[in-house]
């Protein structure tokens, strides 16, 4: 009996205690849940905000505001609801698909800054001339001298050098001081002409070039149409495809040069932004129609497109106007005016993207890099390895280091001792890149870690050496995630306001930088100027403009890196 009444005991114990457990787990469950969303309530309740006072909705007419419920908002719910209930999997199909236009405009924007304000036609003709002429004699160094591994490491590292810069010209000026008081006494000059010009240079001097829009035509074009055609080739198995897809787009790209003026844009504009918005959108397309999963949805874009035309032209017909928005194509083409109606985010623009090209250039390579030695090649035993576990620890302290310290650290480094000037788009980069290169190399180093060791035995069992094994199994299995850390790392980069502060940024630019080293504005660094001006109409209109704009453009950024991510991930599983 007593035995009895102690199991019988203990089983309705444990009994309780799994009901109380139980009642614990949910507890826990829904007291997360209730955080989460709390968290996204509140962002979601300040992005509106700061929408509501950027694109002010309620100042639109009540007759546009049904044009707009009636003609956009009414076909996007009701297309939304027939996918839902008819082909799920389009689901995914439509906001890619609405998602990939935008991207891809922003991309093609962000090429004809550059050929806008940094590199003009015609030195980019000279460049790609400059760097298919270094080509042709490395490969053909290559042929003549397969064995000579030194020799051509020279020739790979001189020729482009030579090609793009030649042997420039030597001016010195010495001034001679006396030992004691030092008084300068007399100057020693001489210089020396140039002794090999560059084919750059050679190409630049010619009298006659072709016109711009020929010049972007044959450099850009041409090649994103070779990249397509060969992609649908080797997607589809067809030379004719590829060749089809190859001449379509150089035809959609040719049209530019008659009907670019016509339609009230320059050849340039056309010619950069064809190729690449509807090339996208075609691989996107093609890619789908050939899978033939959820293709219902390649129609949502032109849902979404033709209910803003019809809005656009039933609101003029009618005579009934729309939301008097601070954010509107005048605002993104506009430098800043000390009048709020007139202020504008371009130049900012501009300096943001120009400081993103610095850091991409600079910091990803070497992020990378230092992440593939110390997860690849540094040594785990001996003297070594202690040096290799300080250097992880201070990159993981680097990484929590509050930003002003690095606007210090730029300043102190590469204004101070290096001597480069205040406020440019180069000292920006290198000081922002050195505040993300810590997040870069970590990033980097969980998706190297994350490559099973099984991949590396398989390659080295099959004969691969240590650099095989890497480029060839390790860096493609990372890849995904090395491009989701990185592009969240620059992400945050283009938000940053305190090493610009440090730097000398300009509060105000009123003209877009035209290089790297003249002085440039940024994004964060004039919204942060917009918060001080005096009125109503910079702390509640122009500033919520500015702050749509960036957030608009860091969203972009973190969209990019999922489709990446997700996109590389399908490849490896299939």
């Amino acid at each position: 009996m007593a035995g009895r009444t102690t199991a019988s005991t203990t089983g309705d114990w444990f009994g309780a205690g799994e009901n109380v457990g139980r009642t614990r787990g949910k507890l826990f469950e829904w007291t997360c849940l209730g955080a989460t969303l709390l968290a996204l309530g509140l962002m979601l309740v300040f992005l509106l905000y700061v929408a509501n006072d950027a694109l002010q909705p309620l100042t639109a007419d009540p007759a546009w505001m049904a044009l707009f419920g009636l003609v956009v908002t009414g076909p996007i719910v009701a297309f939304a609801a027939y996918v839902y209930r008819t082909a799920p999997q389009a689901g995914r199909v439509a906001y890619t698909a609405l998602g990939i236009p935008l991207v891809t405009a922003l991309a093609a924007g962000g090429v004809w800054i550059v050929y806008a304000h940094i590199v003009t036609p015609h030195e980019w003709l000279a460049l790609v001339i400059s760097l298919l002429v270094a080509a042709a004699v490395i490969e053909g160094h290559t042929r003549v001298r397969p064995d000579v591994v030194l020799e051509r490491l020279a020739v790979v590292v001189l020729v482009p050098l030579l090609t793009v810069v030649g042997i420039p010209g030597i001016s010195v000026d010495v001034p001679v001081r006396t030992p004691l008081l030092g008084q300068e006494l007399f100057h020693v000059a001489f210089s020396i002409p140039e002794l090999v010009p560059s084919v750059r240079g050679v190409i630049l001097s010619l009298p006659v070039l072709p016109t711009a829009g020929l010049t972007l035509l044959g450099t850009f074009a041409i090649p994103i149409a070779a990249a397509i055609g060969w992609h649908i080739r080797r997607v589809r198995k067809s030379d004719r495809d590829g060749a089809v897809a190859f001449g379509a787009t150089v035809v959609l790209a040719g049209l530019g040069l008659a009907l670019a003026p016509v339609i009230g844009v320059t050849p340039m504009t056309w010619i950069v932004f064809a190729p690449i918005v509807v090339g996208g959108c075609g691989l996107y397309a093609e890619h789908v129609l050939r899978h033939g999963d959820g293709a219902i949805g390649l129609a949502f874009p032109v849902v979404v497109a033709v209910g803003f035309a019809l809005l656009w032209g039933l609101a003029g017909a009618l005579g009934v106007a729309g939301p008097d928005a601070w954010l509107d194509w005048s605002f993104l083409t506009s430098p800043h005016s000390t009048d709020p109606t007139e202020a504008g985010i371009y130049p900012a623009l501009i300096g943001s993207i120009l400081i993103l090209a610095v850091i991409v250039v600079t910091t990803f390579p070497i992020g990378v890099g230092a992440a593939i030695y110390l997860e690849e090649y540094a040594p785990t035993q001996g003297r070594m390895s202690k040096v290799v576990e300080l250097l992880e620890i201070n990159v993981a302290n680097l990484a929590g280091v509050p930003s002003v310290v690095y606007g210090v650290l730029g300043l102190a480094i590469f204004i101070r001792t290096i001597g480069m000037g205040s406020g440019t788009s180069l000292v920006a980069g290198f000081t922002i890149g050195l505040l993300i290169l810590p997040i870069v190399i970590i990033s980097a180093q969980e998706a190297i870690r994350a490559v099973p060791d099984s991949r590396r035995n398989a390659a080295y069992g099959m004969g691969a050496t240590k650099w095989q094994t890497v480029r060839s199994v390790v860096l493609p299995e990372a890849i995904p995630g090395i491009l989701t850390g990185t592009i969240l790392a620059l992400g945050r980069a283009i938000g940053e306001t305190a090493p610009l502060l440090m730097i000398g940024v300009a509060a105000v630019v009123r003209t877009s930088p035209n290089s790297f080293t003249g002085r440039t504005g940024a994004m964060s660094r004039q919204i942060y100027t917009w918060s001080t001006q005096i009125g109503v109409d910079f702390r509640y209109g122009v500033l919520a403009a500015g702050v749509v704009t960036l957030l608009v453009v860091l969203m972009t950024m973190n969209a990019t890196a999922i489709v990446l991510r997700n996109r590389y991930q399908r490849t490896q599983n299939r």
